[in-house]
């Protein structure tokens, strides 16, 4: 079992480090020929803001963005493929792309940038789902995750200049969908041996019930065709009739 999680935890680790490369790749590219691709970002209700839609959390302002979303991005990615393996892949590019296309529908007009979006997703999408299925270890990944990334909820407000809070609402709210949706994927909540024991009782008590109940109606068919009323015919004779 050590081995299966070791293994997995290597495994877990190779899609935010690649994120990561993409990420600082772009921005050292930028800083070393002089450029800015915030072009690439999403422009709200515009055609040539649609490419935003899948180049817009590449993008970042500066290093000092760039550098506060990687901590994050690493560890909630990370946690995305180690206790969601079985949807995380899904569930990360289903936050990726429905928070890029609200905000290109709902945003302001401006070049929104950065992968703010993500982090906001990942957190509501971690949260969410631990609570969802109910189960113990996932519902300590909620837990960690409101302790490490619960003060990020204030950004969804409009209270700061320059700060793309409709990536922020939106990313967030992408991942509360995502987590509803595949609720039924992925890591369940274990079942116990007691919750077996009481399910097969309830089963076999429902099935006892039930043959006691077509017994009894058996037995009141029969009483009733074998056992007529007689009434008295004040013409002579007698005339059967069964109790309805």
């Amino acid at each position: 079992m050590e081995k299966i999680d070791r293994l997995q935890f290597l495994k877990s680790l190779i899609f935010p480090f690649v994120l990561l490369f993409i990420l600082w790749t772009i921005k050292i590219i930028e800083a070393y020929m002089g450029i800015s691709l915030y072009a690439l970002g999403v422009f709200p209700l515009s055609l040539k803001g649609l490419i935003g839609i899948v180049t817009a959390p590449l993008i970042h302002g500066d290093f000092n963005h760039l550098i506060s979303n990687s901590f994050a991005l690493f560890i909630l990615t990370f946690a995305l493929f180690y206790f969601y393996k079985g949807v995380a892949l899904n569930s990360f590019f289903l936050i990726y792309f429905l928070s890029g296309f609200w905000v290109w529908f709902f945003g302001r007009e401006a070049y929104h940038i950065g992968a703010s979006g993500l982090v906001y997703g990942l957190v509501s999408f971690l949260f969410f789902s631990g609570i969802i299925r109910k189960s113990v270890p996932l519902v300590a990944v909620s837990l960690t995750v409101v302790f490490l990334y619960g003060g990020i909820v204030w950004g969804v407000l409009p209270i700061k200049d320059g700060m793309s809070w409709e990536t922020h609402l939106t990313g967030f709210l992408a991942g509360v969908i995502t987590a509803f949706h595949f609720k039924k994927e992925g890591p369940q909540k274990p079942k116990y041996s007691w919750e077996e024991d009481e399910d097969d009782y309830t089963e076999n008590q429902t099935k006892e019930d039930n043959a006691e109940k077509d017994n009894a109606e058996e037995g009141n068919t029969e009483n009733n065709s074998h056992n007529p009323t007689q009434n008295t015919n004040p013409f002579g004779g007698h005339n059967n009739t069964s109790i309805t």
